[in-house]
């Protein structure tokens, strides 16, 4: 069969999902309900649905009575059961599954469960639900004229007492269906390798010679095999490899500090970008129109939405609401409950609505301090673990200390820059930047795995500030006092670059040099 056939083929079929998706879109509320009934009815003969009650559950309000919000150092426990081959604990149907991420504070890992449903009428369906909004918003598109780039995890799937766990993107690669395989690049067998480096030149050999239509990944990631891609090919810019490439399809993290280089090696007028918001948890919201910042929160996917207000976050207060009940502006934090038993599920990232008619929403940030420009979701207790375990390891001590991230220039790959003032500044500088950053990698996972052999972040750079710079930096900002913080982490830069100008002016009126 011709492929413009085929391409209009696939667009017919994928675009006939769009009158499912008008049913949420004007029944917002009523399907979220239904939903919610639903998850409870099927999981009322689990461990936790009889320790809940949810036989007699009949209502949102009897439910949030019932059910507390939780943690995943909450949840740990029954999903190490499940882990160990116990079934039925929060969920009916078999959890094989678990999608391995970093953020936790006790563990170096995370363990989500993912369903069989979970996979077919979350992740899946939001896949297909990416390509009807994109196809429904550009007519003209010979998507499925080529293949999609797809940029993966870089872990195997590992077996533990007949469980499986590895990344997400490992997960449902190796799950996906034959249609999706054949429409891909690269092969299932390159996508699953877990040494990036092998896989990073494998990727290049297999997808340089395919008629690419679309690429998906994290910028972060992606931006290491277009360099990889343009250097091998000796190209300046993607269009001269694959001239028929029409949309990049990004999500993970932010992709405001890539969107000027990404220009750069897309230089074609009417390129698209489409961003996607998805977690090991969950698929959420999807870029629904052109040239747009907003995500369309997906409403049908299995999964019932709760929102914290981030004004009362945490404190004796805490009000938790349903959709029904969100405003426009404001910042909440996300509880979930979902199809692959996680109840009343806080998952740490925080949105904001920009629109009620329909639910569109930018995400935020975390609900806690953060750095995950590339994906590396550092938390502020690695951090903290880290500079204690390299202060023991160097007999020094550390007053005070905060991070931002170096964005990624042209070619460069990224890295984190450190200001840390020292009680007792060590005799090897260079040592101690060497010991805290394997100290971070040994405490989070994500940033090892962007670390590894220099791939996707360089080396750690370690300023050690003078006595006093942070004490001066607050005097400054008319913020001295027991209230007052440095922020530890920042996904931006203002903070240090005002301490670099604070420690180099201090310089010069001293005579330094």
């Amino acid at each position: 069969m011709p492929l413009p056939i085929i391409n209009s083929i696939a667009s017919w079929i994928l675009k006939k999902r769009i009158h499912d998706m008008e049913l949420f879109l004007k029944y917002p509320n009523e399907v979220q309900e239904e939903l919610l009934m639903n998850l409870i009815r099927t999981a009322e003969n689990t461990a936790i649905g009889k320790k809940h009650g949810f036989a007699s559950t009949k209502s949102y309000n009897t439910f949030s009575e019932r059910v507390p919000i939780s943690t995943y150092e909450d949840l740990e426990p029954l999903i190490e059961q499940t882990r160990r081959g116990e079934q039925n604990v929060f969920w009916s149907s078999p959890i094989k599954w678990f999608a391995k991420s970093s953020g936790t504070t006790n563990a170096k890992s995370k363990f989500i469960p993912v369903s069989p449903e979970s996979l077919e009428d979350c992740h899946y369906k939001a896949a297909k639900d990416l390509l009807c909004l994109y196809l429904n918003n550009n007519e003209e598109s010979q998507l499925f004229t080529g293949k999609s780039l797809r940029l993966g995890g870089s872990k195997q799937l590992y077996e533990d007492n007949n469980t499986f766990f590895g990344d997400l993107s490992a997960i449902l690669i190796d799950n996906m269906p034959i249609w999706a395989e054949y429409s891909s690049t690269p092969s299932n067998k390159v996508s699953l390798m877990s040494e990036w480096e092998t896989k990073l030149s494998a990727i290049v050999n297999e997808t340089i010679n395919e008629n690419v239509t679309s690429f998906a990944g994290v910028p972060s990631w992606m931006m290491v095999l277009i360099n990889k891609i343009l250097e091998e090919t000796g190209k300046s810019n993607l269009h001269e490899v694959w001239p028929n490439v029409e949309v990049y399809f990004h999500g993970g993290v932010s992709f405001e500090p890539y969107r000027e280089q990404y220009k750069k090696i897309l230089p074609k007028s009417g390129f698209q970008y489409y961003e996607i918001y998805n977690a090991s948890e969950g698929f959420f919201a999807i870029q629904d129109a052109n040239d747009s910042n907003e995500l369309l929160l997906m409403l049908d996917y299995g999964i019932f939405y709760e929102f914290i207000p981030m004004d009362t976050f945490g404190k004796l207060n805490q009000r938790v609401i349903r959709l029904a009940e969100v405003e426009l502006n404001k910042n909440y934090a996300i509880v979930i409950t979902t199809n692959s038993g996680l109840w009343r599920y806080l998952i740490g990232d925080t949105v904001r609505f920009t629109s009620i008619s329909p639910h569109r929403i930018k995400v935020t940030g975390r609900t806690k301090h953060h750095i995950n420009v590339f994906g590396e979701e550092l938390m502020v207790e690695n951090t903290d673990k880290a500079v204690a375990k390299a202060c023991k390891q160097t007999g020094v001590e550390v007053i005070d200390y905060t991070v931002a991230p170096i964005f990624m220039e042209g070619r460069e790959k990224g890295a984190h820059e450190w200001f840390i003032e020292f009680k007792n500044a060590p005799e090897n500088p260079e040592q101690f930047r060497q010991l805290l950053d394997e100290a971070l990698q040994s405490v989070n996972s994500d940033y090892e795995a962007k670390r590894y052999n220099n791939m996707t972040l360089n080396p750690l750079v370690l300023n050690v500030a003078r006595p006093k710079l942070f004490y001066d930096w607050l005097k400054a900002q008319g913020k001295l006092g027991g209230q007052h913080k440095i922020p530890r982490l920042s996904n931006e830069r203002h903070y240090i670059e005002e301490l670099k100008v604070l420690q180099e002016n201090s310089k010069a009126s001293t005579g330094m040099a």
